[in-house]
């Protein structure tokens, strides 16, 4: 009997240490500045929300798209347990349209991809239920460089970025959503980000985003 006993709590130890050896946390100085600012602006009627992390956060996109209407919702270091703790402030305003790219900083840290996968179903259905009539545009996770160093978490994750993306695609097909699939776009020769689009390997330059904007144009998305 002791032997059975110490066989069972072997297996209880085992599986509670491979439970999660991940970290899913979100919750930052920055991450509390900006959910506290955007809990305080007015909500406003048919906006055009982009969420995400750092890559969204950046760019200026209310100038982008010359529309006063669009609002970023991006906040560097997010991942997809970031978003699903702030969703109730992004659909608040029934935006719509909603413009999702998250997922790298779940991978950097090594969150498995059906973890990620199964918060952005999660994040999906928290919108339809909120704000039933926004039109969700799923956009894949982009590549990244590994010739650049200052992001090292973030390289040579190019197996799980693709698992992740062609899992998104394949909700978005089910549920009837709209995917894009930005990806291929920002490749170089090597299928790494073209440098054309970045300077440190993980974030967009100005030539980016702007490419980013010619692609949701050529979608007929904006």
């Amino acid at each position: 009997m002791k032997k059975y006993y110490c066989c069972i709590v072997s297996i209880v130890a085992c599986l509670t240490a491979n439970a999660q050896t991940f970290d899913s946390s979100y919750n930052s100085t920055y991450y509390e500045q900006k959910v506290t600012l955007f809990r305080q602006l007015p909500d406003t009627k048919n906006e055009i929300i982009f969420l995400g992390n750092s890559i969204t956060d950046i760019g200026e996109w209310a100038e982008i798209w010359q529309n006063p209407k669009v609002k970023n919702r991006g906040i560097s270091g997010d991942n997809t347990f970031g978003i699903l703790a702030r969703l109730d402030e992004v659909v608040s305003s029934q935006p719509s349209k909603l413009f999702i790219m998250i997922g790298i900083n779940d991978i950097a840290r090594n969150i498995p991809d059906s973890i990620i996968i199964r918060n952005y179903e999660r994040i999906i259905a928290k919108v339809q239920q909120a704000s039933p009539r926004t039109r969700i545009i799923v956009q894949s996770i982009l590549p990244t460089n590994n010739k650049f160093t200052q992001f090292k978490n973030h390289q040579n994750k190019t197996e799980h970025i693709l698992t992740v993306n062609a899992a998104l695609q394949n909700i978005c097909r089910k549920a009837n959503l709209t995917f894009v699939n930005l990806y291929p776009q920002f490749v170089d020769a090597d299928g790494k980000l073209d440098e054309r689009y970045s300077n440190d390997g993980l974030h967009l330059n100005g030539y980016g985003y702007m490419l980013w904007k010619d692609i949701l144009l050529a979608s007929g998305l904006m």
